[in-house]
């Protein structure tokens, strides 16, 4: 359960730090659902990605910062449903970047659930 968790952490911190460069290069009108977010909380937003992409990591190399895995996943995890409950409010009618952030979401959930419970660091 270890590997699947430190295999899945690592794929989430690439995940997110690609979400977050993304970001600077990209504002939040490209996706019509999500125009709703300034573009000063937008830049924000990825900074705070970036910092949660190495929160899901450095416990790699330091243990004592093993409380930060939980937490990165949890936020990245706020953050996708905020993009949901954004993409249902804008009345969009496609499903497919819900399916997709949905998905990321659970695999936050389970992330910290098992850092937490299953396979605390």
């Amino acid at each position: 359960m270890n590997i699947v968790l430190w295999v899945l952490q690592i794929l989430l911190a690439v995940h997110t730090a690609i979400g977050a460069v993304w970001k600077f290069s990209n504002p939040a009108q490209t996706m019509p659902s999500l125009s709703a977010i300034p573009p000063g909380v937008w830049l924000g937003m990825s900074v705070v990605e970036l910092l949660c992409s190495l929160g899901l990591v450095l416990p790699a190399f330091h243990r004592p910062l093993a409380y930060l895995v939980p937490v990165a996943a949890l936020f990245v995890a706020a953050e996708m449903l905020v993009f949901c409950a954004l993409h249902i409010a804008s009345g969009d009618g496609t499903y497919g970047p819900l399916i997709y952030w949905v998905v990321v979401a659970a695999l936050c959930a389970f992330i910290a659930y098992g850092r937490l419970t299953l396979r605390p660091l």
